[in-house]
């Protein structure tokens, strides 16, 4: 039971905000309805049933090589012990913010026509294996590589967490390494994989970059890359809110079966150390499925970091235009963290000040519309809107950009500080209460010296996003202003493989540094200020 004192004003900013967020989709959404009524009679060409039915093939197969990839590689890092393991436990956390643009161009430079692979094969064998970066072979393999590993960090904080009163009866009664598996392991990872696996099949089914890199063709053609090109290549925009309406109904299909499901703990500190030790089978097995998976993860990354820091850097550096680009993407990047860390803040907190289950519950669905309105649609929906009231859409670009990025990161932000803010309100209503502190003291007093670590580890997922988001600027992009992975983009439809190299070195190394740096950077501020 809360037992914090009454903060009306918490609960009254995110009744605010969350109507804010309502009426906002609420207009996205009508002027995509609106753009279809006024358009009724016009013919489109766009073959919905293909787009659906091939969306759904590559989210389903997706969803289910991820779950078995990270089950996988989640029983090897919870049973092998070796130096550095912390180090690839982090690595394989970072993939939720690795940008898919840069995991596509590492498998073209390692896949690809002329990639590491069939440079080898062509110069020991004398014949190229072939090209399995594009299609729907490289769609699953960059999707397998980010969303297995997401997997992968889930289920081991599961395995982490297996009291270890059951790992020591376990011991004594030498259970083999399929006896572990059936008696405790699945049961601790089972809950997690229906929602886990609802999740992985939204990204995919709403993955922009690495089906427009890698789809090969019509043929792999999905929806969100269908609206994209219904807008910005043929300006049919009946065909593009027709594609919306289809994947904005099958999306929130998908999370309205999944808000019944568990929710899924998430964690990006390090791992337990590992208790347990198999036979020697297991363990052989245990260190092919982590040498797969990591060479797998690591390989697209160390051929993007080569390739972009021996090749086009000296070049992209002398652009101007990559300049500007950087500054774009860094301002859009920090203006879009610090709005998600208000939106974020605003509603946790005032979940966290009511014990109304219905209020709870209403306070918490406004931060997941991103899920049902995904990037793309959301853009698409935002240029409608800003074209029906007769506003210049390279005008209201950069505001446009910085919202839909922050309405991109809120599930995460709120999943990220929603559980600690319960947590304080649990543990330390009765002291606040006791002292009579104000709400402003409150945060300040108690709050945030416990929540600084909380706050950083939300900046830098919501920073990351935006800086390797593409679903949203390419609507919104022009020559005046793009940012880096616009830019990548445009250099690759270019061919200038050099540029777009340098440029994905740059975002795969900025991403890390955030990704790494700011939680580390706001936990030294809160431990400063308790």
């Amino acid at each position: 039971m809360l037992t914090l004192p009454n903060r009306p004003a918490r609960i009254a900013i995110a009744i605010a905000l969350a109507l804010a967020i309502v009426s906002l989709i609420a207009l996205v959404l009508w002027a995509i309805l609106a753009a279809t009524t006024g358009s009724e009679g016009t013919a489109s060409r766009i073959d919905i049933p293909h787009l659906l039915r091939m969306t759904s093939i590559q989210a389903g197969l997706t969803t289910l090589l991820s779950i078995s990839v990270g089950m996988a590689l989640a029983w090897a890092l919870n049973r092998l012990r070796f130096p550095g393991r912390d180090l690839l436990v982090g690595l394989f956390a970072s993939a939720i913010v690795t940008p898919g643009m840069v995991v596509a161009f590492g498998l073209l430079a390692v896949w690809g026509r002329n990639g590491w692979i069939n440079q080898t094969s062509l110069a020991l064998f004398g014949f190229p294996l072939g090209n399995p970066a594009f299609g729907l072979s490289g769609i699953l393999l960059a999707h397998v590589i980010l969303d297995g590993a997401f997997a992968a960090r889930i289920m081991l904080a599961r395995l982490d967490a297996i009291p270890v009163g059951k790992l020591k009866t376990g011991q004594s009664l030498a259970l083999t390494a399929w006896q572990r598996f059936t008696i405790l392991d699945w049961p601790a990872m089972r809950s997690t994989v229906p929602g886990l696996a609802a999740i992985i099949f939204l990204l995919a089914f709403t993955s922009f970059p690495i089906v427009l890199l890698l789809g090969g063709g019509p043929a792999n053609q999905t929806l969100e890359v269908a609206i994209y090109s219904a807008v910005r290549l043929d300006f049919d925009l009946v065909g593009a809110v027709r594609l919306a309406l289809t994947q904005i109904a099958v999306c929130s299909g998908v999370i309205l079966m999944a808000a019944a499901l568990t929710p899924i703990p998430t964690s990006f500190g390090p791992s337990a150390a590992p208790s347990w030790r198999d036979g020697t089978t297991a363990r052989w097995l245990q260190a092919i499925v982590l040498l797969i998976c990591t060479i797998g993860f690591v390989l697209p990354l160390a051929a993007v970091l080569s390739d972009g820091l021996t090749t086009g850097l000296g070049r992209v550096l002398t652009q101007r235009a990559f300049w500007w680009a950087t500054l774009s993407s860094f301002t859009i990047g920090i203006a879009s963290a610090v709005l998600t860390l208000g939106l974020a803040l605003g509603l946790a907190l005032g979940r966290a000040a009511t014990a109304n289950g219905l209020m709870r519950t209403l306070l918490g669905m406004p931060a997941f519309a991103y899920l049902a309105v995904p990037a793309i649609v959301l853009s698409l929906g935002f240029f409608l809107l800003v074209r029906s009231l007769g506003i210049a859409p390279a005008t209201a670009a950069p505001a446009v950009v910085i919202l839909a990025n922050s309405l991109l990161a809120l599930p995460f932000a709120m999943a990220t500080l929603g559980p600690p803010l319960e947590a304080i309100a649990r543990t330390r209503g009765k002291l606040v209460r006791t002292l009579g502190l104000s709400g402003w003291r409150q945060f300040i007093a108690v709050e945030y010296p416990l929540l600084g670590k909380d706050i950083g580890v939300m900046l830098a997922l919501a920073f990351c996003f935006s800086l390797g988001d593409l679903g949203v600027i390419a609507l919104f992009g022009t020559q005046d202003f793009q940012t880096l992975p616009l830019m990548m983009f445009r250099a690759l439809g270019a061919y200038r493989s050099n540029d777009a190299a340098a440029i994905a070195a740059i975002l795969l190394i900025g991403t890390i540094v955030a990704f790494v740096g700011l939680p580390k950077l706001f936990e030294r501020i809160a431990n400063a200020a308790r």
